[in-house]
């Protein structure tokens, strides 16, 4: 096998460069400088790994575990939390499990009751409330030989069934820096939080937020990508060069939040909106040049900068906001 790019690999393993990165940053992958590459490569064996990576992410394990089974050549630790990590599915399957039952139980007695004419009173249904008391969880035996097509299959029938909410952004003022190069999104980020902190931005205004999109998006037409981050900030402040102060007008968004780096949740928020009937989308007119007008909210970025935190913030969490307009009937 051939070295590969970060570019190579994220269209050949449909992940974002930024995640790749992310693993890197978390030593579970590496990679290596070569002359005449603008980008890092990554051998066999990298790309093999993130194989690896790539499986066990959609196998629900956390990253912190995939490190550990990744790193353990006696694989004692590997075994422990692969057995941790089925016990709390086995839990989730025997939830999950009880309340099909449960529900079957109602269409049963509803469809009963339809039959007698007579009308359900669930709460006072005795005889099912009973029945319902009496169910005990059952372990099920799960097969050990999934195909990676079924796998997938699962892995996106859990993912999309988002806790999607509906937010309604207001207009803002806010301060934007664009890089278009190398890592652009940690060269944004590097910026915006030095900005933040010499502008004493949450002293100033403690309700700041910070979004940021893709500008232009990657393709394998250019050479590089890039980034651009806004941090809302009052609007009578200047700023110098290179930020520039814009205007943005806000809008009605589909929200869910993400833990860093599941940015492969995008897709399950496209097909929640795709879905919806009662909103679609709302796409930028400039579409791919800036991410199709989708954002990014690094939730609680400015009390992290204003207090030298780590640069996940509080909790690693990230909004994506997916624009959306009500569907007129």
């Amino acid at each position: 096998m051939e070295i590969m790019t970060i570019g190579d690999i994220s269209k050949t393993f449909e992940v974002s460069t930024r995640m790749i990165r992310y693993y890197e940053k978390m030593g579970l992958l590496t990679s290596q400088r070569k002359k005449d590459y603008a980008y890092r490569v990554y051998d066999e064996l990298a790309v093999r790994r993130l194989q690896q990576i790539i499986v066990l992410r959609k196998l629900r394990i956390p990253l912190k575990h995939i490190a550990i089974i990744l790193n353990d050549k006696e694989q004692v630790q590997a075994l422990d939390v692969i057995r941790e990590n089925l016990f709390e599915l086995d839990e989730e399957i025997n939830a999950l499990s009880i309340i099909r039952d449960i529900l079957n139980i109602f269409i049963s007695r509803l469809d009963e009751s339809i039959r007698k004419k007579v009308r359900l009173n669930i709460l006072q249904d005795n005889e099912l409330i009973k029945v319902v008391d009496a169910l005990s969880l059952s372990k099920k035996n799960l097969k050990e030989d999934h195909l990676m097509s079924d796998l997938n299959k699962a892995n996106d029938s859990i993912q999309n069934k988002l806790n999607t909410r509906i937010v309604l952004l207001p207009p803002y003022t806010v301060a934007s820096y664009h890089y278009i190069g190398e890592n652009p999104e940690e060269k944004v980020g590097d910026m915006m939080s030095k900005f933040i902190i010499e502008n004493k931005l949450y002293e100033i205004k403690p309700d700041a937020r910070m979004f940021g999109f893709n500008h232009p998006n990657p393709s394998k037409d250019r050479e590089f990508y890039g980034y651009e981050d806004w941090v809302t900030i009052p609007d009578d402040m200047e700023v110098s060069a290179p930020f520039i102060k814009k205007h943005f007008d806000g809008g009605l968004y589909a929200a869910h939040a993400i833990n860093f780096p599941d940015f492969h949740e995008w897709a399950y928020l496209a097909k929640w909106v795709e879905d919806s009937d009662m909103y679609t989308a709302n796409y930028s007119e400039l579409g791919d040049e800036i991410m199709g007008g989708l954002l990014e909210e690094h939730l609680n970025w400015i009390y992290s900068c204003h207090m030298k935190w780590p640069k996940d913030g509080i909790d690693g969490k990230i909004d994506l906001l997916f624009p959306i307009k009500k569907i007129n009937k």
